[in-house]
């Protein structure tokens, strides 16, 4: 169980870093801004990246579930069983739901950008529902110990 939350916890931190970078400017996997928001945001028309504060939230976010990830994967009871309970099922939910709406004719509609249209559905969907099946997984192992 530890070398899942492990895993979880280190590629959500990772992802983290990746939005305070563009937080603060950086331009990766693009050459510029215009580039650098069609290959990460994808939506239709998009030349600017997200504020930064966006960004920011999202990077905060990521930690967090990183953390929770960990807690999970150490089965302690950090918190009330209900609500790490609700904590991990609504993660799961979260990353799983993200990973489906990759694949929806509506999603595309919204980010039809390349290259993220085409690193959404090879790339970033699969990832999200990794992360998913992980918090799963951590969740109802958690619930089961």
């Amino acid at each position: 169980m530890m070398a899942i939350g492990l895993m979880v916890a280190a590629t959500l931190t990772v992802l983290a870093g990746i939005h305070v970078y563009w937080a603060t400017g950086g331009t990766w996997p693009g050459t510029d801004e215009a580039s650098c928001s069609r290959a990460i945001a994808g939506f239709k028309g998009i030349d600017r990246m997200p504020p930064p504060a966006a960004s920011l939230a999202v990077a905060a976010l990521l930690f967090i579930a990183a953390l929770l990830a960990l807690v999970l994967a150490r089965g302690t009871n950090a918190l009330p069983a209900g609500l790490m309970l609700l904590a991990g099922t609504g993660a799961s939910f979260v990353f799983v739901a993200r990973g489906i709406a990759g694949y929806l004719p509506a999603w595309r509609r919204l980010t039809p950008e390349m290259p993220f249209a085409r690193n959404d559905t090879r790339y970033f969907s699969p990832l999200c529902l990794a992360l998913g099946a992980g918090f799963a997984f951590l969740t109802a192992s958690g619930m089961i110990s």
